[in-house]
């Protein structure tokens, strides 16, 4: 999350982790650059508890959205997203995928 928002915000100093928020939204720091949405839906149980955290807001065309536990809210998530997965722990090698579902 914090090189995704240096990237293209030019700073990662305001990331946190939104675990006990589920959601964060960083602001774009100037016209043309897109707002990034963090959603983490770890402590998410249930999906009737989806409607409460707007995600149509999160999914929103002026923003990307990176999701956490992307399965706990898999009906909700838009049409031609790209999906990046990454495996591997701590120092060690990571394997990164990334996909179109279809």
């Amino acid at each position: 999350m914090r090189g995704v928002v240096a990237e293209l915000h030019g700073s990662d100093e305001a990331v946190s982790s939104p675990t006990f928020v589920f959601r964060q939204r960083y602001d774009a720091p100037e016209a043309g650059t897109p707002a990034i949405e963090h959603v983490d839906l770890y402590r998410i149980d249930d999906p009737a508890e989806l409607p409460d955290l707007a995600l149509d807001e999160a999914f929103g065309p002026d923003s990307i959205a990176l999701v956490e536990w992307p399965d706990r809210a898999e009906d909700w998530l838009p049409a031609g997203r790209i999906e990046v997965t990454i495996e591997g722990l701590g120092e060690g090698p990571r394997t990164v995928r990334i996909a179109r579902p279809a």
